[in-house]
C-alpha cells in the first residue's frame, strides 16, 4: 500500500494506492461501494487496472458498515477489508461533524466579518474603565541591574508609577517548602493577602501596556486553584488576561505520589506533569519598543507562540541550595517573547536570581527583590556582583 496526495484544482484527495489487481467481479463490486457514499468525500476507482482510494472526509460507522455488507455476501470482497484497513491506518485526520477529514482538517475555520463581531461581543470588557495613566516614568538609577534584599511589597513603594516593562516572578507557592529559613505553610486567607499587596505595587509600577507573567502552580492536595485566584486578582484590578503558558515539565515522578481513593470514584487524586504562566498586561494589548530591539527570532517566535512549553526543570537547584527554582531557558523565553532589549525587567521574589542573570545575558536591565540575604548574596554571586 502506498500513499500520496493529489493536487487537483484545490479539489486535492488524499491518494492510497492498494496492491490488488482488478478482475471483472471485483470492477462490479466498485461500483456498488462506490455508490454508498458521496465521490467528492469517497471514492474507489481503478487507476491502470490497480485500486486506489480517494479520501478527503468518511464517516468511519458507515464505511464500516458498508465494508461489512459486501464481505458478507460476496467471497471476493477482501479488496474492501484492505480499503478499510488503509483508511484506519491513517492517524492524521481531523474529526468534524461525525466524520473523519484527511485534507484540510487542520486549516484554521475562518470567521466572516471577524472585526465586527469582536466588537459586538467587546474585547477584555471587564478592563475596560481602568484609570491606568500612559506616563512613563525612569526608575532610579540605584534600582537598576541591583539584588535588593528585603520584603517586595515595602521595596516596590522606592520605584515610581509606570517604570517597569514587564515583570517576571514565580512566587512561594505555600507548599511548606524552606525558602532559607522563611515559612511556606500559611494560612491561606493571610497568603494571598500578602501576595496581592505586593501585586498590587506591581502593578502600580508596570508601564501602560506592559505584561505581567506569573508563574503558578496550584497546591491539589489542598483544593486551592492558585493560578485562577491569581488571575481573578488581576481582573478586578482592571488588567487584560493575555494568555495562559503550559510550563511542561514531563516531571513523571508524579506518577509515584498518592492516588487519592485508588479504583474508586469516592475521591480520585488528579496529578499535572505542569505548571502555569499567567500573563495579564496593563491597560493596552500592545507594547511599545522599537523593532529593532526584538531579539526574537522567526523560529523561536513560531515555536514559542504555541502556548505548552516544555522544558525540563532546573537541575541544579542543591548547587543553590533553594527548593523551587525555575530553569534559566523558562525566563530566557518569557523575556524575549514579552519584552524588548534594553527594557527594565522586575521580579519581586527572584530567589537566586534567575530572572535577574537572564535578564544581564539578553541586555535587558533588572531589579531583583527577595527577602531572604542568603538567596540575594547567591543571586549576586551568579551575577558577578560579589
Amino acid at each position: 500500500m502506498q500513499e500520496n496526495l493529489s493536487t487537483g484544482q484545490g479539489s486535492g484527495y488524499r491518494v492510497v494506492d492498494l496492491d490488488w489487481v482488478l478482475n471483472r467481479k471485483t470492477q462490479a463490486l466498485l461500483k456498488r461501494f462506490n455508490s454508498k457514499f458521496n465521490p467528492n468525500e469517497i471514492v474507489v476507482v481503478a487507476r491502470d487496472n490497480k485500486v486506489s482510494v480517494l479520501l478527503k472526509a468518511v464517516d468511519m460507522y458507515k464505511l464500516r458498515s458498508a465494508v461489512e455488507e459486501i464481505t458478507a455476501t460476496h467471497s471476493a470482497s477482501n479488496l474492501f477489508t484492505q480499503v478499510l484497513s488503509a483508511v484506519e491506518s491513517i492517524g492524521s485526520y481531523g474529526v468534524r461533524a461525525g466524520k473523519r477529514h484527511f485534507i484540510g482538517y487542520a486549516d484554521e475555520r475562518k470567521v466572516s466579518n471577524r472585526s465586527d463581531k469582536e466588537l459586538r461581543r467587546g474585547k477584555y470588557f471587564y478592563a475596560k474603565d481602568h484609570s491606568f495613566d500612559e506616563v512613563v516614568n525612569t526608575p532610579p538609577q540605584n534600582l537598576v541591574d541591583k539584588i535588593v534584599s528585603g520584603d517586595a511589597e515595602y521595596e516596590l513603594r522606592k520605584l515610581p508609577d509606570n517604570c517597569v516593562d514587564l515583570i517576571f516572578t514565580s512566587p512561594p507557592y505555600n507548599f511548606g517548602l524552606d525558602y532559607g529559613g522563611n515559612g511556606d505553610d500559611v494560612r491561606w486567607e493571610g497568603y494571598f493577602d500578602k501576595l496581592f499587596a505586593v501585586f498590587d505595587e506591581c502593578i502600580r509600577v508596570l508601564k501602560f501596556g506592559g505584561r505581567i507573567a506569573v508563574n503558578v502552580q496550584p497546591l491539589f492536595s489542598d483544593y486551592i486553584p492558585s493560578h485562577h485566584v491569581i488571575s481573578s486578582f488581576f481582573i478586578k484590578r482592571r488588567l487584560i488576561w493575555k494568555g495562559e503558558l503550559l510550563w511542561e515539565k514531563n516531571n513523571y515522578n508524579c506518577k509515584y505520589t498518592a492516588w487519592g481513593s485508588w479504583k474508586s470514584p469516592a475521591s480520585p487524586y488528579l496529578k499535572y506533569t505542569w505548571e502555569f504562566i499567567e500573563v495579564f498586561t496593563k491597560g493596552s494589548l500592545k507594547t511599545k519598543g522599537d523593532k529593532a530591539n526584538a531579539d526574537i527570532t522567526a523560529d523561536e517566535f513560531k515555536s514559542w507562540v504555541n502556548a505548552r512549553w516544555s522544558i525540563a526543570p532546573e537541575r541544579n537547584m542543591k548547587a543553590y541550595d533553594h527548593p523551587a527554582m525555575f530553569p534559566e531557558e523558562l525566563a530566557k523565553r518569557v523575556l524575549k517573547l514579552f519584552s524588548f532589549s534594553g527594557s527594565y525587567v522586575l521580579d519581586p521574589f527572584v530567589g537566586t536570581g534567575t530572572t535577574a542573570v537572564v535578564a544581564k545575558k539578553l541586555q535587558r536591565k533588572y531589579l531583583g527583590i527577595d527577602i531572604s540575604d542568603s538567596y540575594c548574596d547567591v543571586a549576586n554571586k551568579r551575577l558577578g556582583l560579589l
